[in-house]
């Protein structure tokens, strides 16, 4: 009788974990020692700069690269010791799109079936068809938005409990990024699946993602509850510590003003250490959230704002 080899490690509510994750490409160290879990029929927003180990990660997940040390399980499942039990629980959107220019819309999810005995053709023809992207137009003509979409739409198709996006939207159009978005959270929201979606600009994927993880320098510099990273974290621009806050770091805010982030262990403090009033601190949006995390993992000030 064939058994599953992977039920043991399968942890309820789990859908991907990471365990001292360490990949090195010759002196560079891509991801440090990183620990991460994703909670099964979330989306979460892996943000970092470019170079910051997210392809990596996401790589790692797939069984394309293989890591140094430590070991990664998607849906319970260790990609390099079961890869294709992995494959069939993961879909992969990449930052370009994998679409073949002398092919059609239709011939791609043929061949998307070819490939996955389970692949559900007619789930990705209603996704199109809601986008208004015709089966039988070739893939040379798509835009780069009706691309993304005909990439998501396959990733869709293979059913697949864990879908993994690799700065998908770094490509797309304001219009098209907002459209992608919608179809994947739809799609998530419908199907119950998990998501990570990787972006090195947070205000692209915010809406889409209940969990935040920051990486930076290959190092999980914060990994929360997007509720969380909102309420956690205050701004000042003053030297005095708000009283309880644990300083992360500081970075160039608009008109250049030096803004410092504090995490708290309740949200709104707002007194200083030695009990005077302080200066209100401002709520940190999620972009400045991210800023202050990146400069103490630089360990720099020079951030600035876009």
């Amino acid at each position: 009788m064939t058994t599953d080899p992977t039920a043991e490690a399968r942890i309820p509510g789990v859908a991907m974990q990471a365990h001292g994750l360490t990949k090195r490409f010759k002196k560079k160290v891509a991801l440090d020692n990183v620990d991460l879990s994703i909670p099964a029929g979330s989306v979460t927003a892996l943000v970092g700069p470019n170079g910051a180990g997210k392809t990596t990660l996401i790589k790692v997940c797939m069984a394309f690269e293989r890591p140094n040390s430590g070991h990664v399980e998607v849906d319970g499942v260790d990609p390099w010791k079961h890869r294709s039990a992995a494959l069939r629980r993961v879909g992969y959107v990449p930052q370009t799109p994998a679409v073949y220019r002398g092919l059609s819309v239709e011939d791609h999810l043929s061949m998307a079936r070819s490939l996955h005995s389970t692949f559900d053709t007619e789930y990705s023809r209603r996704r199109l068809s809601q986008l208004g992207i015709p089966l039988d137009q070739r893939a040379d003509t798509l835009s780069g938005g009706q691309a993304a979409q005909l990439g998501l739409a396959i990733a869709l198709g293979t059913r697949a409990k864990v879908l993994l996006l690799d700065e998908p939207l770094a490509n797309l159009d304001p219009l098209a990024r907002r459209e992608f978005i919608q179809v994947l959270v739809d799609a998530i929201r419908t199907d119950g699946s998990t998501a990570v979606l990787s972006s090195h600009i947070v205000t692209d994927v915010e809406e889409a993602c209940d969990r935040l993880a920051i990486l930076g320098n290959g190092k999980i510099l914060l990994d929360c509850p997007l509720h969380e990273a909102r309420q956690q974290h205050i701004l000042t621009d003053s030297a005095a510590p708000p009283k309880g806050g644990v300083a992360i770091g500081s970075f160039a805010g608009k008109g250049l003003t030096r803004l410092t982030l504090w995490r708290m262990p309740e949200a709104g403090a707002g007194v200083t250490a030695g009990g005077d009033a302080a200066p209100a601190p401002d709520t940190a949006s999620l972009e400045e959230v991210v800023l202050g995390y990146l400069a103490a993992g630089r360990g720099t000030t020079g951030l600035q704002l876009n």
